[in-house]
């Protein structure tokens, strides 16, 4: 018996067709690409945080509703001599107003009130003439009156600090 070898594989046999895309695939594709456009176009256009609760607009206007509005405390004129380098003498006369959040803290201030003065003088005496200058200078000057008013006056809290008059000479 002669076995013949195995004729070799020509190329003339049909080939499969090219695979098409499976619908499959296409489906696990398009489906989540499809959810995450709806999902952001909800988003943007506000109606997704509305669904979910999350509208900072009614908040907002409850708080501006319910906000008091700051009480004030005037602190009395001061004349300070400041830290110059030269024989010609500079002095600051400041009148500063004392914005407080809370009403009943506006008491507090005034008792602490010549702690407050104090410290203003104390701080003022140091400073030379050149820091004052410009607004760059006032308002680190503000932030600086901020920090020594808090201090003075815990555990009430001071907002803000107000400049009535401020002259240089």
């Amino acid at each position: 018996m002669s076995s013949s070898p195995p004729a070799p594989k020509t190329d003339d046999a049909p080939e499969a067709p090219a695979k098409k895309p499976d619908k499959r695939k296409l489906i696990l594709i398009a489906v989540p690409v499809v959810l995450l456009l709806a999902g952001a176009g909800l988003w943007f256009t506000g109606v997704l945080p509305h669904a979910l609760g999350m509208d900072k607009h009614e908040e907002h206007a409850e708080d501006s509703a319910k906000a008091v509005p700051p009480s004030y405390v005037d602190v009395p004129e001061m004349v300070a001599n400041l830290n110059s380098t030269s024989h010609k003498p500079s002095y600051v006369k400041l009148v500063v107003r004392i914005e407080v959040p809370k009403p009943e803290d506006a008491e507090k201030i005034k008792t602490a009130l010549p702690r407050v003065q104090d410290l203003i003088q104390t701080y003022l005496r140091e400073m030379r003439p050149e820091e004052l200058r410009g607004s760059a200078g006032t308002y680190r000057l503000r932030e600086e009156l901020l920090v020594r008013a808090n201090t003075a006056v815990a555990p009430a809290k001071v907002s803000d600090i107000l400049f009535t008059q401020m002259l240089i000479q």
